[in-house]
């Protein structure tokens, strides 16, 4: 059997403001200790890589911070807000444990998929939009509920839904 590898293209651009904001970060960390600004100094790569690592962007980051790739792809793969292939303008990440899904979670996360006309994990073919589940976002009282940029929208409805998808159609929605 074979297994087929999708490889996304991606310009690499250390700019000089890139490398003075890293530089800064990693100022507040001893010089030997270079790997413990990992997570910071990804956050600021993928920031001004239209918000994901490739490989080669990865690796960059390993060169920068003096460590082996596969310690780079390590912290990468493991946590949700790194992503490894393009994603939508506005990636819509629904919790998906117990607490929102006991609320309607789950449903809602259909609904919205139904409604775009994507499957988790695609993207819209205007490239606006994308769905994805995640593990816990830690608003379990507010449920359902699901983070779009760095904002949490809590006790979600349809309705609510519906609105934030023409919001977000319209420009008025800011991911920061």
């Amino acid at each position: 059997m074979k297994i087929r590898i999708r490889e996304y293209k991606q310009i690499i651009n250390m700019s000089d403001e890139l490398m003075a904001r890293i530089n800064e970060l990693l100022s507040h960390y001893p010089a030997d200790k270079k790997k413990s600004a990992m997570l910071p100094v990804l956050h600021a790569v993928q920031d001004a890589h239209d918000n994901w690592l490739s490989v080669e962007l990865m690796d960059k980051v390993a060169e920068i911070l003096e460590v082996k790739p596969i310690e780079v792809y390590e912290v990468v793969t493991f946590y949700t807000m790194f992503n490894q292939k393009p994603i939508a303008k506005y990636m819509f990440e629904f919790c998906r444990t117990a607490c929102c899904c006991l609320r309607g979670g789950e449903d809602l996360m259909d609904y919205t998929c139904q409604k775009l006309g994507i499957k988790p994990g695609e993207i819209t073919e205007d490239g606006m939009f994308s769905v994805v589940g995640v593990e816990c976002l830690g608003a379990c009282g507010f449920g359902p509920m699901l983070q779009l940029g760095d904002n949490y929208h809590e006790n979600l409805t349809k309705e609510k839904m519906d609105a934030l998808i023409e919001d977000c159609k319209q420009g008025k929605v800011n991911l920061h």
